[in-house]
């Protein structure tokens, strides 16, 4: 009984997202914002990123979200750190041209494949199913078979071993169905491909429909890319403008 009160106490805990705004404190780790910068600066900070995921280019720090692993290495330790973004709407379609049918406007049943993740954006993905995020309540279901499968969620730079497993998966979905990449990793290789044993992500197996970013990308990040497909949010083609929050993650230490 002493849960059953205190869950009366509490209420309902689970987050307010997509009808409003997340505000919470821990929901993103963030991501760097491009823009205007020094050049001496610029190549200070590009000279840290051990992924190249910042570049300069004309008088503009230019970063690649699909390369960042959130290393904080751009806005600690430097004279003039990169302004830094604590939002979560990183999903962006990967083929312009793409149209999401009215298929996808109801429930979506997810398949998701592990093709070599570390278990950091697989653990993010599991967390769409606890209390606060909830996925159930937007219609988006787990399960186990491609072939009930509307989308097809990848994380992993996609080792060797796991190519022909996720070619499989792919194929043996039903018409119509969108491959979603989740993570640096599944976009790019990240920090692990390419290489002898792994690839450059997903989209050199399988057309990839939707890309999320991040290492990991935090849960609201993947619920945005699944709401992307079933027409309830925008795609994203660039992040918001920067709220001053370097000192919070400083202090975070």
């Amino acid at each position: 009984m002493s849960w059953v009160i205190k869950g009366l106490k509490t209420g309902i805990v689970t987050t307010t997202y997509p009808q409003r705004e997340e505000r919470s404190e821990g929901v993103s780790p963030g991501l760097p914002h491009g823009g205007s910068c020094d050049e001496e600066a610029a190549k200070e900070l590009t000279a840290r990123c051990p992924t190249e995921a910042l570049h300069q280019d004309e008088g503009k720090m230019i970063v690649d979200y699909s390369r960042c692993v959130h290393c904080y290495r751009c806005v600690r330790g430097v004279k003039a750190p990169a302004s830094w973004e604590l939002d979560y709407e990183w999903a962006k379609v990967r083929r312009e041209a793409l149209v999401f049918p009215g298929a996808f406007r109801h429930s979506l049943h997810i398949r998701v494949i592990d093709a070599g993740n570390c278990g950091a954006c697989l653990n993010e993905v599991k967390l769409l199913n606890n209390p606060y995020y909830n996925m159930h309540r937007l219609g988006f279901f787990i399960t186990p078979t491609p072939r009930q499968a509307d989308v097809l969620l990848v994380v992993g730079p996609i080792t060797d071993h796991m190519r022909t497993p996720l070619l499989k998966a792919y194929e043996a979905m039903p018409a119509p169905k969108r491959v979603m990449a989740v993570g640096a990793c599944a976009l790019t290789g990240g920090i692990f491909g390419p290489s002898f044993v792994s690839g450059s992500g997903a989209a050199s197996v399988i057309p990839v429909d939707v890309e999320v970013p991040g290492c990991p990308p935090p849960p609201l990040a993947i619920l945005h890319g699944l709401l992307m497909i079933a027409g309830r949010k925008k795609s994203s083609s660039t992040l918001k403008p920067a709220r001053p929050s370097n000192e919070r993650w400083e202090n975070s230490e």
